[in-house]
């Protein structure tokens, strides 16, 4: 049977599509196609069954250590049946959590919807109406649930700065987690996955305006230049959105006495305000202690 040896469960806008994409450069891991299957959360998909899941392995040589990454697994409360439908078929699978200064995800969670054209407010009305800004943003509610089942010692914590600050350290750390033997290097050139802001917002005709050859060839024959990137500067993100004073305040405390509990479980103090500085000097461990 094919199943995955290590999941990337998480967080969302954390830079998982880019591990995803560098991992699967390495000889020997095999990451699944799609990338977020989504199989264990998504009531529709895992009614595909068992055999369909392991088919996103079947092409995996012998040998190969296997790997998917759906954020979809570290969601709660939207998808609440995750742990125990993974628990019936995954043994003891290595799982790795990346976690971005809570804010700063929060953020990039909005720019994301938003350039979806799924959230048309702006992003201080975002908090208010929209519960997964700051539900995703807990990191230690979505961990908790993974630590009863598997215990901290098959969980991996990265953070997203330490990624980008030290990417090859980072990919050693994760390639000693998963078990692998080999050496791994991080493709440099490779660029950074899923960018929010660079999608140019959906409108009524999208896919026949932007995605037709044929309009693609007659936009860029027919319009200036100057006039497409004034309709495109129209649908895409020009400034990163500002929180304002009051829901700082609002998110700042919830997200730190999630971080409470997070310190609780790694013996690490961390909050919102000292994050940056604790993170860049930290690591977590195996075992889920705290490496300086």
């Amino acid at each position: 049977m094919n199943q995955p040896d290590f999941i990337i469960i998480g967080a969302m806008k954390s830079a998982t599509s880019t591990l995803h994409s560098q991992l699967a450069l390495q000889s020997g891991i095999f990451m699944s196609t799609p990338k977020e299957p989504n199989y264990f959360s998504d009531d529709d998909i895992y009614a595909r069954g068992e055999a369909w899941y392991e088919s996103l392995f079947s092409e995996a040589k012998n040998g190969d250590l296997c790997g998917e990454s759906s954020t979809h697994y570290t969601k709660l409360p939207d998808y609440p049946l995750t742990i125990e439908r993974m628990a019936k078929q995954l043994v003891n699978p290595k799982l790795i959590y990346v976690m971005r200064h809570p804010i700063e995800r929060l953020t990039s969670h909005y720019i994301h919807q938003w350039s979806q054209n799924k959230f048309k407010c702006d992003i201080n009305d975002a908090i208010d109406r929209y519960h997964e800004l700051t539900a995703y943003s807990c990191y230690a509610r979505q961990l908790e649930p993974y630590i009863e089942q598997y215990g901290c010692e098959n969980i991996l914590i990265v953070f997203t700065e330490n990624i980008k600050a030290d990417p090859q350290t980072q990919l050693e750390r994760i390639a000693e987690f998963i078990g692998y033997t080999g050496n791994v290097r991080w493709e440099s050139g490779l660029s950074a996955q899923n960018v929010s802001r660079e999608r140019i917002r959906p409108f009524p005709g999208y896919q026949w305006i932007l995605e037709s050859k044929m309009m693609t060839l007659l936009r860029r024959t027919l319009v200036p230049k100057s006039i497409r990137n004034r309709v495109k500067n129209k649908l895409t993100m020009q400034h990163r959105p500002v929180i304002d004073e009051q829901h700082t305040r609002i998110v700042t405390d919830l997200f730190n006495q999630d971080l409470a509990k997070l310190s609780e479980l790694y013996s690490l103090d961390i909050n919102c305000d000292n994050y940056q500085d604790v993170v860049r000097k930290h690591d977590l461990n195996l075992n889920g202690h705290v490496d300086v």
